[in-house]
């Protein structure tokens, strides 16, 4: 079996405990975060073949998150330490009418801080047949994104493919002297497989798109695949807030000449939405790398990100049973 790498930074999130706001009390929960650790995180739950590829520091900080990352199955000989400090972000959870926010604590960590020239591609890549990345790294700054562009071109150099999720933040992109159109479009560029909805498309093509729903995301993905040759699939979710606790999902997938859309579901006494459009991916990608059609990963893709949404922390920890439980439509105890 042929191995998955994602490429980006793992952090530490730190939350306050239930919904209090950030310091109410002086308690913070502590979980191993970051887009791509949830992506590779999530995916090894599942069973397949992952590495990670990232630096951290040598310390307690750095070796816990590898020993987390270990105890989900993850392959971390891509790991590596340098640097003096763990990127971190606090996550103060919504209640009612009052949104979630997050609050950055990331500038100088020992991923943020590693050229493209610390990453030997040729040992990291051998046996991938796929590299995952994220617009959240080159967000960092100037150094992380041409690492990630370089990652990217070594990828294609190797006939590996790439997958892409836009994961667009703008707190990130806004601290430093940044172009996100060319930096994201170097990026696409060599990607078979983005995560991302018309307003990602908007940005890398500078123009909108009018109309509602299904017909905006076709005309954004029917414009993302004139403009982008080798993309060969776009995978969105659409959400809806009724409140904190309250929202509607449905997920779409588009292919060049075929697409896949699913009903909308409510998603009511939500615990966490953080993580949940990686968990979004990791369904879509495990139901393509186990030979499904695209309207199975669009199935697979919405039934873990749903899940997601009942779980703590960043990473979905979920198993194929569990996917399974929730397309079989059983809520009542399982004894």
């Amino acid at each position: 079996m042929s191995k998955f790498v994602a490429f980006g930074e793992i952090m530490l999130r730190l939350s306050p405990p239930g919904r209090e706001l950030l310091l109410q009390t002086p308690k913070l929960d502590v979980w191993i975060a970051g887009a791509e650790a949830n992506v590779a995180s999530g995916l090894a739950r599942l069973g397949h073949d992952v590495g990670m590829v990232t630096v951290v520091p040598d310390n307690d900080l750095g070796r816990a998150a590898i020993s987390g990352m270990r105890a989900n199955g993850v392959d971390c000989s891509g790991i590596s330490f340098s640097g003096n400090r763990m990127g971190l972000y606090f996550v103060t959870s919504g209640a009612g009418m009052r949104a979630t926010d997050v609050v950055y604590d990331r500038a100088g960590s020992s991923f943020a801080e590693a050229p493209a020239s610390a990453w030997d591609w040729d040992r990291l890549l051998a046996g991938a047949d796929r590299l995952h990345l994220s617009g959240i790294t080159p967000a960092l700054g100037p150094v992380p994104a041409e690492a990630a562009i370089a990652a990217a071109e070594a990828a294609s150099a190797r006939g590996i493919a790439v997958s892409f999720d836009g994961n667009y933040r703008a707190r990130l992109w806004e601290s430093w002297d940044s172009d996100p159109r060319s930096v994201l479009t170097r990026l696409v560029q060599h990607a078979d497989i983005m995560f991302g909805n018309h307003r990602d498309v908007a940005l890398l093509l500078g123009k909108d798109f009018g109309g509602d729903g299904e017909d905006r995301r076709l005309a954004s993905s029917e414009a993302a695949f004139a403009a982008f040759p080798k993309l060969k699939l776009i995978a969105s979710t659409a959400r809806h807030v009724e409140d904190a606790d309250r929202h509607r999902l449905s997920a779409r997938i588009d292919g060049r000449g075929e697409h896949a859309q699913t009903e909308e579901v409510l998603l009511a006494g939500i615990v966490d939405r953080i993580g949940a459009g990686d968990a979004f991916a990791v369904g879509v990608l495990h139901a393509l790398r186990s030979g499904g059609d695209i309207a199975e990963a669009a199935r697979t893709g919405l039934a873990l990100t749903a899940l997601k949404h009942s779980l703590p922390g960043d990473a979905s920890l979920f198993r194929q049973a569990d996917i399974d439980a929730y397309l079989a439509g059983g809520l009542d105890v399982r004894r």
